[in-house]
């Protein structure tokens, strides 16, 4: 009988001693706690994990336990191989030195001498038996780590356990649940199944803090039973509740206090499609000494204090001109397909892009994107560009009729075509990109309409039964 994703994980850790365990970039409080969680797992199971974290730890997150087992670079994971053509000369004797900084390899010849063309100098296989990837959708996501090292991937088998809808299930082994609220979550069940003993009290905190985090401390729409369930039963075994909510959402360094008034002096809003977005420049984030995760905090406040809207935007410029997008909504409307504009990913609720810079160019360009598409979703009248002022306005007109409001494809992200191996979980198969509208090469562009014609339009009134009684003359060329 073949054996669930789940069972795959646990057999593989059981199996593997020397494992790696790396998680996305500008790590969060999932990626943070659920990395260590597992490390400190598999170091009672007697293995030798290593876990690379390599951009700096949130101040929120200083409190956990572990954070000394993170590294920042793959020291003493990968041999250096020095290889010598033996062809025509044979070794006799191999000894070596040390002069100060200097490791000397002394080769001694039979007959003849050793050229330098002869020595080859190269970099040996990864020690790693085994790569642990956690709450990453793809592997771009993990930052350099991977673009340094892109051959660790494809050299042990990779384990990809995550819970965006966006995974490309890259792994050898995918334990994707889309219905979980965290990756923290998904781990609860595995390490239960390697051994009950294992959920200490640490290794709960620090899934806790996961589960919390992921869900704005159960006060985003993402939280489910399933997750309240986990957490009570994390919080019986240990788990540190109030410490995380004092850490995490009670104690604020002024960095942030201060990157938040910046965001909400910038705060706009606009009631007729429900939108509310703010910015914030590289120097906001020089000024202020604050972080994109204390950003991301922003963000989280925002949507706690805005009861009317439904798409809540943060854009943040970064130090190379480009800006990272954060887009977080109500119940009901999709994050993702709002973020598919440019090419994103995440969750229903909460989802995040990039964009080519400057901020304001790419505020305009995003904020009139998103009032589009939230008109059309509303069946509103949509936002009009003003080009004198630079920025998008809603226009105060009434809506056209329904069958007159243009509609576009929504498009979404694109993913590399890779098979999906093993340990897909239900629900995870990406819908199809929709197709192109079919071309109509016949039909001729519409001419603009008169003074006159624009007044008839707007003339327009409902009959009795509520039908549209259309009072534009005829136009010359048939149409009305």
């Amino acid at each position: 009988m073949e054996l669930s994703p789940k069972q795959q994980v646990t057999e593989l850790v059981r199996k593997f001693d020397n494992v790696l365990i790396v998680t996305h970039a500008r790590p969060d409080g999932d990626a943070i706690g659920s990395a260590l969680a597992m490390h400190l797992v598999l170091e009672q199971l007697g293995k030798h994990p290593t876990t690379i974290i390599r951009d700096d730890i949130p101040g929120m997150f200083r409190f956990l336990p572990a954070l000394d087992k993170v590294t920042k670079d793959l020291t003493g994971s990968r041999d250096l191989v020095v290889s010598v053509n033996t062809a025509r000369t044979k070794v006799d004797k191999l000894k070596y030195n040390t002069t100060e900084d200097r490791l000397n390899v002394v080769i001694s010849p039979k007959d003849g001498q050793f050229a330098d063309k002869d020595v080859d100098v190269r970099q040996g296989a990864y020690s790693f038996d085994l790569v642990i990837v956690l709450d990453a959708p793809d592997l771009d996501r993990l930052g350099s780590l991977y673009e340094d090292n892109p051959d660790l991937f494809y050299e042990a088998p990779v384990v990809n356990i995550d819970h965006h809808p966006s995974n490309d299930y890259f792994g050898a082994v995918n334990l994707v649940d889309l219905t979980a609220t965290s990756t923290s979550e998904i781990l609860v069940g595995v390490i239960e199944a390697l051994g009950e003993s294992l959920m200490t009290e640490d290794v709960a905190t620090l899934l806790l803090t996961g589960l919390i985090t992921d869900t704005g401390s159960f006060q985003n729409a993402n939280t489910t039973p399933k997750s309240l369930t986990v957490s009570a039963q994390l919080v019986a075994q240990g788990g540190r509740q109030q410490e995380i909510v004092q850490h995490c959402y009670k104690t604020k360094p002024l960095s942030t206090l201060r990157l938040w008034g910046r965001a909400l002096t910038r705060l706009q809003y606009d009631p007729t499609t429900r939108v509310v977005w703010a910015s914030l420049t590289n120097a906001d984030f020089k000024e202020t000494g604050g972080t994109p995760t204390e950003a991301k905090e922003v963000i989280d406040s925002l949507m706690s204090s805005a009861p009317d809207a439904e798409v809540i935007l943060l854009l943040r410029e970064r130090e190379d001109g480009r800006v990272d997008g954060s887009v977080h909504t109500t119940k009901g409307v999709d994050a993702t397909k709002v973020v598919g504009f440019w090419n994103g990913g995440g969750h229903k609720g909460a989802a995040g892009f990039d964009t080519d810079g400057p901020l304001e160019n790419a505020e305009r360009n995003v904020v009139l994107q998103v009032k589009k598409w939230q008109a059309q979703r509303l069946g509103v009248q949509g936002p009009t560009e003003n080009t004198s002022s630079g920025r998008s306005q809603t226009a105060d007109l009434p809506p056209r009729p329904a069958e007159q409001v243009p509609t576009r494809p929504t498009r979404q992200p694109q993913r590399p075509n890779r098979p999906r191996q093993n340990g897909m979980v239900s629900g995870g198969v990406a819908g199809k990109a929709p197709s192109k509208p079919p071309q109509q090469p016949d039909q001729q562009p519409q001419q603009p309409l008169s003074d006159d014609e624009l007044d008839a339009y707007f003339k327009k009134s409902s009959g009795p039964n509520g039908q549209v009684i259309d009072q534009q003359p005829k136009r010359d060329d048939g149409r009305s």
